[in-house]
């Protein structure tokens, strides 16, 4: 009756290694999802200032909280 080696974790070489296979799988799954995100996030309100500036953003802002709270008031 040979048993074989187990690692700290407890778990044998088959074992940690079906883990692992399964762990990157899961991994490379999560960073795809990850970068589409990312990437439909950029095209929606790209993270970097245009020509004017972050205060082309701010103005706008600025426009609709100014829309939506005359229409309230």
């Amino acid at each position: 009756m040979t048993e074989e080696r187990k690692s700290s974790t407890g778990l044998d070489s088959r074992e940690a290694k079906e883990f692992h296979k399964y762990f990157m799988l899961g991994f490379i799954v999560f960073t795809l999802i990850a970068i589409i995100a990312h990437f439909l996030a950029w095209q929606w309100r790209p993270w970097l200032p245009g020509p004017e500036g972050y205060a082309a953003i701010t103005d706008g802002a600025h426009a609709v909280v100014n829309a939506v709270l005359t229409r309230l008031g």
